[in-house]
């Protein structure tokens, strides 16, 4: 039997769904103030977890998925802010009111029949990435609901990028307005241009349309560099800049062996009445059964 599992990116929806319902009351509150009343904030949170469970079923029945996950990221710092002290630097924090609240949006999804997904010490990014491929080596179909771009490097005929909020895919056709080269040669643009959303640098002086056209011109970054006949500018920037290109890639590539702590029936998605199960730990993978 042929399954489909949505991953859902969690806090990439929360955190966006949050903004929404947060927006009305942070425009009318008195400006003499910079927080918002615990009424009103409660009021948020609730708005918030009801709108989580709306947006839930409305990916479900437009997808119709067998399985699926909602896929959280650590509470600690991953190994990036390790190999990199800057990862991610000036991001807004999660609020603490929104962040106590992830565990009742947890229930609310289980009451949904979808299991929550997180670990100590790793990204959501990788655990998706991690779960995708192996479902993709074995033939089943999946689909990553996400505005993140990271994941569109993972595009294949079997893992598909969904934005709930626009409502559409983000397939080849995507990537290629976007960023002018295919799913395939993502990790190469992005190596040269760096990732500003996670704060991660690239080549000093190379931007999106010349890390383009040079991939374009010569199909991939290990080209690139061992190319003879480079412009001595590009060439020179690209000398500079060998070891950022090596931190660069390391931190841009996604994880895709992650030790998984469950089979494929247990993320089978079950009916409000029969979810009662906790959410996995986190163990050895094994391989897909229905």
């Amino acid at each position: 039997m042929s399954a489909h599992l949505i991953l859902i990116d969690a806090l990439n929806l929360i955190r966006r769904i949050y903004a929404v319902q947060e927006r009305p009351f942070m425009l009318t509150k008195n400006s003499a103030n910079d927080e918002l009343s615990n009424n009103t904030q409660q009021q948020v949170l609730f708005n918030t977890q009801n709108a989580c469970v709306v947006a839930l079923n409305k990916i479900i029945n437009e997808h119709n998925p067998t399985h699926g996950l909602a896929v959280f990221d650590s509470q600690k710092p991953c190994w990036r802010y390790k190999l990199y002290a800057d990862y991610k630097k000036g991001r807004k924090k999660m609020p603490e009111s929104l962040a106590n609240q992830l565990s009742h949006i947890q229930d609310a999804f289980m009451a949904e029949g979808i299991d929550s997904l997180t670990s100590d010490e790793d990204e959501a990014d990788d655990l998706i990435a991690t779960l995708a491929t192996k479902m993709a080596l074995h033939g089943q179909r999946v689909t990553i609901i996400s505005t993140d771009k990271g994941f569109l490097s993972l595009l294949s005929p079997n893992i598909h990028v969904y934005d709930y909020f626009n409502r559409r895919y983000l397939d080849e056709t995507h990537v290629k307005s976007k960023f002018n080269v295919k799913s395939s040669q993502l990790m190469d643009l992005w190596t040269l241009t760096g990732d500003n959303t996670n704060k991660i640098p690239g080549v000093a002086g190379i931007g999106q349309v010349t890390a383009a056209n040079l991939i374009n011109e010569y199909g991939s970054l290990k080209n690139i560099l061992m190319s003879d006949d480079l412009k001595s500018t590009i060439k020179k920037k690209l000398e500079e800049s060998s070891e950022q290109i090596t931190l660069t890639r390391q931190l841009l590539t996604l994880q895709q062996d992650i030790p998984l702590g469950f089979n494929l029936k247990d993320i089978r998605i079950t009916s409000p009445s029969t979810s009662a199960q906790n959410n996995a730990n986190i163990i050895p993978l094994i391989a897909p059964t229905a």
